[in-house]
Parts: C-alpha cells; sequence; structure tokens
C-alpha cells in the first residue's frame, strides 16, 4: 500500500496515510457538502488496511471543526482501528486541540469513552 495524501480544503480535511508506518493523520475542518463521496476512499483504505496492519498503528486528529455528519464517520474510523487493537495490534489515538477550544477536547473526551483504544489528548497551538 502506497502513501496516501488528500489536500485539505476550507470544508475537508488533509488526509495523511502512510499504511506501512501505520500513520493516519486528519487535519483541518471537516465539513464536506458530501461525506460520504469525500470520506469513501478513506475508510476503504482503512478497510483494506485491516487485512494486514502495521504492528504499531497511530492516528491522530488534528481537527478545528468538524460537522455532525463528520462526527459520525471520524467514530466509523475509530472502530475500525478498535477492531485493530483486538486482534493484539498497538494502536495509538492521538487527539490535538487547541487550548481554548472547550468543544475540541470536550469531542475528543466523549470519543475516548465511546472506544477501548488508548487516547492520548493533546493541546497545541496554531
Amino acid at each position: 500500500m502506497e502513501v496516501v495524501k488528500i489536500a485539505g480544503t476550507d470544508d475537508t480535511p488533509e488526509v495523511k496515510i502512510d499504511p506501512k508506518k501505520g500513520i493516519f493523520e486528519f487535519s483541518g475542518r471537516s465539513l464536506p457538502e458530501d461525506v460520504l463521496s469525500f470520506y469513501a476512499p478513506v475508510l476503504q483504505l482503512i478497510e483494506d488496511y485491516i487485512q494486514k496492519p502495521a504492528k504499531n498503528s497511530e492516528v491522530l486528529f488534528r481537527l478545528d471543526y468538524f460537522n455532525t455528519a463528520s462526527s459520525k464517520v471520524i467514530l466509523d474510523i475509530l472502530i475500525y482501528f478498535e477492531h485493530i487493537s483486538k486482534e493484539g495490534h498497538n494502536v495509538e489515538i492521538k487527539w490535538f486541540y487547541h487550548q481554548d477550544d472547550e468543544d475540541m477536547a470536550e469531542a475528543g473526551e466523549e470519543y475516548s469513552e465511546i472506544v477501548d483504544l488508548p487516547f492520548e489528548m493533546q493541546v497545541y497551538r496554531h
């Protein structure tokens, strides 16, 4: 599997996926007009990755904002990685949020309570 990079826009996040290293990065804003068409290829890549994951997987979320439709896809992504973890692979989620962004901090906390994965909450600056 090759490295995949999807450039971010005002409405879609930048996505970087390096399956060999087990690194999945989402950053920016996620409010695509058609969430399913934007995320379908990403979810397919993760489904393919599940078949033969790296020993260690790291998922980084550096989102400034996401809409309700994106929140469901984020949960789907986390559930995929929960399956990988249950198969005995190491998975770490890093949830970044701006110091003054209580909503994004709370979103990370809520996700960490829904899935059984190690969540690392990190404050970052612009």
